[in-house]
């Protein structure tokens, strides 16, 4: 049963990526300091005249909606959105919800695993794997470099199956407050949060060979 083993190895591998990517987008997507920085050095809430403590109170109905299951329904105390821009939180909630399913799912992977490699004193196996992943955020940041913009097309295109990412400031004036310069801001965050999952997991390797 060779076959089986090795597919138990690529499942274990895969997982094990997932779940680092899952969990960096989580704390991500969940750094609400950030979005205070962005919101008090470019007074973002001057621009749709909302306080700064109004505007922190907007944005954390935003992310109950997207993070909490039950929460089922958008509503911001001072934003009232069209169609296009709920269906697009909609779409942005079920991605979510997917990511905090794989993660759940992937942490009892990743536990098992562990465990094993642990057991068995093979954490060196991860020097390898890390050392190829490394490399892999430096390349992500240059193309984003070269064209952010660009770059933030193609990334909602993939995700979404629609256009109702396009939001128009005229009616969805939620999108004056989440300019372009916070969501790069999110992009690095996540491949410094990433980046040191990598170093930190090829350091463990490292050091089971000592």
């Amino acid at each position: 049963m060779v076959w089986l083993n090795k597919v138990k190895q690529w499942g274990q591998w895969l997982g094990l990526y997932l779940w680092l990517i899952s969990g960096t987008v989580i704390l991500t997507i969940n750094a609400s300091w950030l979005y205070w920085l962005n919101a008090t050095s470019q007074k973002l809430g001057a621009v749709v005249n909302l306080s700064l403590g109004r505007l922190m109170q907007n944005y954390y109905q935003l992310l109950a909606y997207l993070n909490f299951p039950w929460v089922s329904r958008l509503k911001m105390t001072d934003f009232t959105d069209s169609a296009a821009a709920l269906g697009h939180f909609a779409d942005v909630k079920q991605l979510f919800m997917l990511t905090y399913a794989v993660f759940i799912v992937t942490s009892v992977v990743c536990y098992y695993f562990w465990r094993d490699l642990k057991k068995s004193r093979q954490l060196w196996r991860l020097i390898l794997p890390m050392q190829a992943a490394l490399w892999v955020p430096p390349v992500v940041v240059a193309m984003m470099a070269v064209n952010f913009d660009q770059f933030f097309v193609f990334f909602h295109r993939v995700l979404f199956r629609n256009s109702d990412w396009l939001f128009d400031p005229l009616v969805d004036r939620i999108i004056l407050v989440l300019p372009d310069t916070f969501f790069l801001q999110c992009f690095v965050l996540a491949f410094i949060i990433i980046e040191w999952a990598f170093a930190y997991l090829l350091s463990v390797g490292k050091t089971a060979l000592d």
